[in-house]
């Protein structure tokens, strides 16, 4: 009944994200936009916005990057943009941007159910950890449960398919040359490991805009990946800074002192895209809350209530 409680409630919306790749469907609709804006962000605000943010980074005691960008007026701001952080679980973005690669290049059915085995089972995040032995689950649908769950026991499975070192050729072929993925990286310790996976906030930011500009793959394959990012689970970080009624396409991370998230946030002043990776925090909620304090400044300058964003301690 774990099981069946875990898994079964998402398959139509997999098996609909499925259609609608397959079909085209996404490339009909228009681009990620509202019909009507209310507001555009003019510099004068842009400017105050990102003196907010700047302020409020420098007095944050862990490690942070932060990349900020406008997709209206193509205003972009970045803060140690380059600097390379612990990825966490901002991996499995590059993972399911790969296997949609790997997918269209090889004429893959991402309908194709594979096995999952003893040595795939992870703990942490996911809800396939509970899933028997042997079960067999879509490509689309393990994909699906890595990003909205962050499911490492997803993660692993896709790992295994494609296999590690075309994944890390993927990467480099998706203009990812820092950005990489490896055994070690993937361990779940809270301690140190060997080799770590890394990421930058550029590199990150990069994806992201391509896939909401349908071009990273192809239309189909960003609109679908855009649309998986927007079902990810989970309330903090860059979701609890946000008004309930925006919509937000993004992925958390969080691992061995590191906490992240990205993504696209929607808004009726127009879409924007946010970056903020921490490390070395001094705990996971104020590495939380501080990405939390960044939406919240930014979605009070994009709602055109600056007196909103408060003051930075």
């Amino acid at each position: 009944m774990k099981l069946r409680n875990a898994i079964y409630p998402a398959v139509i919306a997999i098996f609909g994200l499925f259609f609608a790749y397959k079909s085209g469907f996404f490339s009909s609709r228009k681009e990620y936009k509202e019909e009507e804006k209310i507001f555009v962000m003019d510099e004068y605000y842009w400017n105050e916005m990102i003196e907010k943010i700047k302020e409020t980074a420098l007095r944050y005691p862990g490690k942070t990057a932060i990349y900020i960008k406008d997709f209206n007026t193509k205003r972009e701001w970045s803060y140690k943009a380059d600097s390379k952080f612990p990825s966490a679980s901002l991996v499995k973005v590059p993972i399911m941007a790969s296997v949609f690669s790997i997918a269209v290049r090889d004429g893959i059915d991402l309908n194709k159910e594979i096995p999952l085995t003893k040595k795939d089972r992870r703990a942490g995040s996911g809800t396939l950890k509970w899933a028997r032995e042997g079960t067999r689950i879509s490509l689309m649908e393990i994909i699906y449960k890595m990003i909205t769950e962050s499911d490492n026991t997803a993660a692993q499975m896709l790992i295994d398919y494609f296999g590690m070192e075309n994944l890390q050729k993927e990467f480099l072929r998706l203009g990812l040359l820092i950005t990489n993925i490896n055994e070690s990286g993937m361990s779940l310790s809270s301690n140190p490991v060997k080799e770590e996976n890394y990421t930058t906030a550029r590199e990150i930011s990069g994806l992201f805009e391509k896939i909401y500009e349908g071009r990273l793959i192809n239309k189909n394959a960003s609109r679908t990946m855009m649309e998986i990012l927007k079902r990810t689970k989970g309330k903090s970080r860059l979701r609890k800074g946000l008004p309930r009624e925006w919509e937000i396409g993004h992925k958390t991370g969080l691992l061995r002192k590191a906490c992240h998230d990205a993504g696209i946030v929607f808004s009726p002043g127009g879409d924007y895209l946010v970056i903020v990776l921490t490390a070395e925090v001094p705990s996971y909620k104020s590495g939380k809350d501080f990405i939390s304090k960044i939406a919240k400044i930014t979605s009070a300058y994009y709602k055109n209530e600056p007196a909103l964003a408060g003051g930075v301690r």
